[in-house]
């Protein structure tokens, strides 16, 4: 594959995965709207990967916390807060992971990827998110999750399988709607995509293993390095601005983007 064609999907990737703007809509957009091929799975698992280490070292002390404590939770132990997080981890991922099987196995995950659906989830679930920022009460914080509220924001994730949705616009819609602060909300959906990227990574890995040859390896550790470095740069911006700016200029792009794709989906 071109390296210029292994930066864009790469940077595409990384910008967007934690930005509330949906990286799945954007990539499946990129072989549409500019003729490229599309760049296949092995590169997918390729960029997940590079923005997993992204969000995984940017919450290194959440995350150490919580891996502790999965050990704690894998012997019936929720007793200590790294094994309660760990839960909430675990009851945040079920239903995205359960939905996610359902739309593989009848296909109807295929016949979503449309300029239409992205446009239309790309405009709705803006305002919703929009509603959810500017109505929403904040007044919980990080610390205070529930694995009640781990649940609702698992439920609102699973949404996230239509392409255009955004997995971290729509799980922060749902904290917010919850209460959670701004920050709070972002920590939250980004900690829950840690577990979201390894359950569809691997799934993925393992639908490519077979297939994949050296040159396809070499191009996904460049593109897993360029994603890591555009997800790391993406995280600490959105999360510097979340101190002193809301989501409206993320609104403002998705509403735009999906009045533009509609236009183009039915002219």
């Amino acid at each position: 594959m071109p390296l210029f064609h292994l930066l864009l999907v790469a940077i595409i990737q990384g910008l967007t995965e934690f930005l509330p703007v949906s990286s799945s809509g954007h990539l499946i957009l990129l072989p549409a709207l500019s003729g490229m091929e599309d760049q296949g799975q092995t590169i997918d698992v390729a960029v997940h990967v590079g923005t997993l280490f992204a969000v995984v070292l940017y919450f290194w002390a959440d995350v150490k916390v919580a891996a502790g404590g999965l050990t704690r939770l894998a012997r019936g132990k929720v007793d200590t807060p790294g094994a309660f997080l760990a839960l909430c981890l675990v009851i945040a991922t079920g239903p995205v992971i359960l939905v996610g099987l359902i739309l593989s196995v009848t296909g109807l995950n295929d016949m979503m990827r449309s300029m239409a659906v992205i446009g239309w989830t790309m405009l709705i679930f803006g305002i919703v998110l929009y509603w959810a920022d500017q109505k929403g009460p904040s007044t919980r914080d990080a610390g205070g999750w529930t694995l009640k509220h781990a649940l609702i924001m698992g439920l609102w994730q699973a949404v996230a399988l239509i392409p255009g949705t955004s997995r971290s616009g729509i799980t922060i819609t749902g904290a917010r709607f919850l209460g959670y602060k701004r920050e709070d909300a972002a920590k939250l959906s980004m900690l829950m995509s840690i577990p979201t990227i390894i359950a569809s990574g691997s799934l993925l890995g393992l639908e490519v293993a077979a297939d994949a040859n050296w040159q396809l390896l070499v191009d996904g550790a460049i593109a897993a390095l360029f994603a890591f470095v555009a997800a790391l740069a993406a995280l600490v911006l959105m999360m510097r601005l979340l101190k002193s700016v809301s989501f409206t200029p993320y609104v403002i792009y998705r509403i735009v983007l999906g009045v533009i794709l509609l236009m183009l989906a039915y002219s």
